[in-house]
This record gives structure tokens, sequence and C-alpha cells, in this order.
């Protein structure tokens, strides 16, 4: 076991789509066991393989909180379903851009489909706090391809950009543009004028 650096924004290897995997092999438990290692130096409470460059479609996650009584839970090849259509809104941040927190709205609850570290098939039930780790982590698997990406309406430079991205790529335009943006609305808050299914399928904003 090992910790790895965790690539941060701007970095574009955060925006390749991870790789379903065919096997959970020995290797596969390594990586695992390698990212656990870095989600907890990192003080974080999930990670996605692609954080420490890795595309394949792993997470890792403890939301316990408690270094004495570690709860650890893996996903590979992790699919949502059954979103419940009642939201829940977290503080949430990102080991990918550091020091950057946003009021996020997410489906409150969801099932998981996935395979376990020994590769077995199970399904989860998941809700509050493990609900939103699960689909802010399975955010940095899929660039576009995704049902959690999030519209932003960002006013730079004189101009209106409405583009469609991942919330690590709003918390990363914020900090990297600073006061130009201070007029960006928290992500909770820009459904109120922007409609999900008007949103333009753009490319981000190649920084």
């Amino acid at each position: 076991m090992a910790v790895k650096p965790i690539l941060t924004e701007p970095n574009k290897l955060l925006r390749q789509v991870s790789k379903p995997v065919d096997k959970v092999t020995k290797d596969e438990q390594k990586l695992m066991d390698d990212m656990l290692d870095t989600m907890y130096a990192a003080n974080g409470i999930g990670l996605a393989a692609i954080q420490i460059g890795i595309p394949k479609r792993i997470i890792v996650m403890d939301i316990s909180k408690d270094p004495e009584k570690k709860e650890p839970r893996y996903f590979v090849n992790p699919v949502i379903k059954n979103k419940d259509p009642e939201k829940a809104t977290y503080e949430e941040g990102c080991l990918s851009v550091p020091n950057q927190f946003a009021e996020i709205d997410r489906p409150s609850q969801c099932d998981v489909d996935y395979l376990d570290y020994n590769g077995e098939r199970q399904t989860l039930h998941a809700s509050g706090l493990l609900a939103t780790c699960i689909q802010h982590e399975m955010d940095h698997q899929a660039v576009r391809a995704i049902p959690e990406v999030e519209a932003c309406h960002m006013i730079a430079g004189g101009f209106d950009y409405l583009i469609k991205v991942r919330t690590s790529d709003i918390f990363a335009y914020r900090q990297v543009l600073g006061e130009q943006l201070s007029r960006l609305p928290n992500v909770a808050s820009t459904s109120t004028y922007i409609s999900m299914q008007s949103v333009v399928d753009t490319a981000p904003i190649d920084l």
C-alpha cells in the first residue's frame, strides 16, 4: 500500500473518461488499497481512481470520519439507479480542487449497483451523506456523458458562457478566474434560472 499524488485542476488527465473494469484482480485490489491510503492521508472521504491518474471506474470511500473506527467502502463499475426526486444539500469540496467549497443539491437517496473489493456483485441503498458522496465521486468518472452534471452561468471578461461541467470544474474555474467570477453563484442556486433541459452541450472553457 502506498500514498499516491492526487491530481489537481486544471490537470487535463482529470477529464479523461474512466473505463469499466473487466475483472477485479489483485492489481485492482492493490489499486484500491493505495487509493484508500491516499484518501486517508489527504483527510478525504472519497476518491476516484482518475484522481491519481488511473482512468478506471473505481471509487473508494469512508464517511465514518473516525480514525479509530474506519469503515472503508469499495466500488468497482458503480451504476446509480432509482434516484430520489427529493434533493439534499451538502457543502462539498474536492481533493482535486483544494480549499474550494460549494453547496450542491443532489438526490437525497439512490441505489448503487457495483462490484465489491472481491469482485462480487452488490447493490447498496444510499441516503444522506453516503448518497451525496457516491454521486460526487462518480462525477469524476465521466466528463459529459453523466446525469450528475451541473449547469453554471459564468460571466467572465464580458462574455456569457453557458457550460456543462462537473462539480470540480466549477470549483476550478472559480479558483483560476478569481474576481472575474465574483458573480458566480453557488451550484445549488443555478437551477433557479437555468433549466437542465436547456443546457447547451458545449465543452468547458479550456484553461
